[in-house]
């Protein structure tokens, strides 16, 4: 098993905090998020990273890691970073993972436990309503509809809820892709118009997939999930998660 971190993109919404580092270098509680992210993939003994870097690439070095780059990085989204790693999805069954969260190896471990048959798994998580609560006036306004079938699959993912009852939990920025899984993903984006892919994210990725009868195999998680999106993330992980971190 092999991790490939997306860390192309700016984060403008962290303000001065990625005017001169990339969002994956932003300091919470004195550690580099990037540098959570490959602690919880050491700790679960998966040694071979890649990162996909774009916005100050130069920036972001780690010993004995592999490197894409998505030079168009200031037009295109999350996809079109995970393309660029494609000779490494096309080979071998790969963890993905965003970095803007912060976990521990708990969910990596838990997605390393999947079933081998299942070509693209998520871990999805099932205590997002209080930390959606302390992020958000109204935690509906940033959700996105989660929904799951009897056999544990995603059967809806992406939409605007208007109630909670249609999220069931929350998509992590986390995926296992199996290299049949990444060959499944590669016909449905050659059936879409490039503009459409160059401006996709994961979570339209998988609804896309999702309408195509692609199984998408979803596992509950209930352990430490943060996303890091405002500077007012920062300063509640920092006063409310500290003893955690």
């Amino acid at each position: 098993m092999k991790a490939i971190l997306l860390a192309a993109g700016r984060g403008s919404r962290l303000g001065s905090h990625t005017l001169h580092e990339p969002k994956c270098r932003t300091m919470l509680l004195g550690k580099r998020l990037i540098d959570r992210q490959l602690e919880a993939f050491h700790e679960a003994s998966i040694r071979d990273i890649a990162i996909v870097r774009g916005y100050m690439a130069g920036r972001i070095q780690v010993a004995g890691a592999t490197y894409f780059e998505n030079r168009d990085w200031e037009r295109t989204n999350m996809l079109a970073s995970l393309c660029c790693a494609s000779d490494w999805l096309e080979r071998e069954p790969c963890i993905v993972s965003y970095t803007d969260i912060v976990y521990t190896s708990e969910v990596i471990e838990l997605m390393l436990g999947a079933d081998e048959d299942d070509d693209i798994v998520i871990p999805y998580n099932i205590n997002w309503l209080p930390l959606w609560e302390a992020r958000f006036p109204n935690p509906l306004s940033d959700a996105e509809t989660f929904r799951l079938g009897s056999d544990s699959r995603v059967i809806e993912i992406g939409g605007k809820p208007a109630t909670l009852q249609e999220v069931e939990g929350q998509f992590m920025g986390l995926l296992r892709i199996s290299p049949k899984g990444w060959r499944l993903i590669q016909q449905f984006l050659s059936t879409q118009d490039q503009s459409l892919v160059e401006r996709m994210d994961l979570t339209a990725l998988l609804a896309g997939l999702i309408e195509q009868g692609i199984a998408i195999k979803a596992i509950p998680y209930r352990g430490l999930w943060l996303e890091v999106d405002h500077e007012s993330d920062l300063l509640l992980y920092e006063n409310e998660y500290g003893d955690r971190l």
